[in-house]
């Protein structure tokens, strides 16, 4: 049986693992490496537990500090682990720290990488993820898209036979998890000050957590207005990073139309999403949630990060200024149930089919 080292490290890697491994265990022996990007409990470990995802074989307990700083001390442990497992590929998923370290570790060791999520761009290198991209894409043996304007990006790039259109995981994991019975659904939620709350009947979904949107107080300031004069609350995942400043602002500014709770798993997030009236974001992942439950979005970015979910504005960019994020907001949408770019929920069966093919 063929070995296989899978990389993780972040929230939305373990929603892609635990749709993935299901099927990659049927045929190989996968071991699993958690680098330990996103490291207490609400930002991993309930991932592993609501999802059934294997318990990682290794966490290296590596987060914080500079790019640099991380992704040395990454490359340093996975190296290590794949010395020691020898496996005969390793799989990676998206654009994380975690994703390209791992890459390089392996491609340096002789050891194939399989890039789930390649193909990906945003046009500038002033994005760390492209740059995490951009690497681990041009080191990797198999590129496996999760929709056809990546794998024309990577045609462009020089890259052929090597590409393979699969699908999103994370649309499997959204169809799957969807239906799947949880805690989520009992509708509550503990706010930051660790009351537990009933979801309300209609409200707004904000995550916010990009150095660009929280480096300074006014962005956030800006971001929190705009969600405070909406026509229903605004529930607010805060990230650990965020967590002090969003407080503060908060309190200062009286913005009682705001609920600010402690992060969710993935089917807390699942249900806010399915339920929430327009979402608010600067998550790749989020977006793409938004576009899979037909909610309008508005993704406090400077680039189209999934152009796929830009048809008939269903998902707009905005600044970080209350106006534009308003505006946003108020525009008329037009859903077309029948687009349906990012596969048939079943990506996860034609990846290992590909990695099938690759070994022959």
């Amino acid at each position: 049986m063929k070995k296989i080292c899978t990389v993780v490290g972040a929230r939305p890697q373990f929603v892609k693992l635990a749709v993935i491994s299901k099927q990659l265990r049927k045929t190989y022996q996968e071991v699993i490496i958690h680098t330990g990007q996103h490291y207490d409990y609400n930002m991993s470990d309930v991932f592993f537990e609501e999802m059934g995802i294997p318990h990682p074989d290794y966490n290296l307990g590596i987060f914080g500090g500079t790019h640099g700083h991380m992704t040395g001390l990454m490359i340093s442990g996975i190296e290590n682990i794949l010395n020691k497992e020898k496996p005969d590929m390793l799989l990676v998923f998206g654009d994380t720290n975690s994703t390209m370290a791992a890459a390089l570790a392996a491609v340096k060791l002789n050891i194939p990488v399989c890039h789930v999520e390649a193909g990906n761009r945003l046009g500038t290198l002033s994005n760390p993820e492209e740059v995490n991209r951009i690497v681990t894409d041009h080191i990797s043996q198999i590129h496996l898209t999760c929709t056809e304007s990546a794998s024309e990006n990577l045609v462009k790039e020089g890259f052929s036979n090597s590409v393979h259109l699969v699908g999103d995981p994370m649309y499997d994991a959204f169809l799957y998890y969807s239906l799947h019975d949880s805690k989520a659904f009992l509708h509550e939620f503990k706010r930051i000050d660790d009351i537990k709350i009933k979801c309300p009947e209609d409200y707004y979904y904000l995550t916010c957590h990009r150095q660009e949107n929280t480096n300074t107080d006014e962005k956030i300031n800006n971001i929190l207005h705009a969600m405070n004069l909406l026509d229903a609350p605004t529930i607010y995942p805060v990230h650990p990073r965020n967590r002090e400043k969003v407080i503060e602002i908060c309190q200062i500014n009286d913005y009682k139309n705001i609920i600010l709770i402690e992060p969710v798993g993935y089917l807390d997030s699942i249900f806010l999403v399915n339920n929430a009236k327009k979402i608010v974001t600067d998550s790749g992942g989020l977006q793409r949630e938004a576009f899979f439950a037909k909610k309008q979005c508005v993704t406090i970015f400077d680039y189209v990060i999934w152009p796929e979910t830009m048809k008939g504005h269903v998902n707009q960019l905005a600044k970080p200024i209350e106006q534009d994020i308003l505006e946003k907001l108020g525009k008329k949408v037009s859903f077309d149930i029948e687009y349906q770019p990012f596969g048939d929920g079943h990506s996860a069966n034609r990846i290992v089919d590909e990695i099938g093919r690759y070994f022959g």
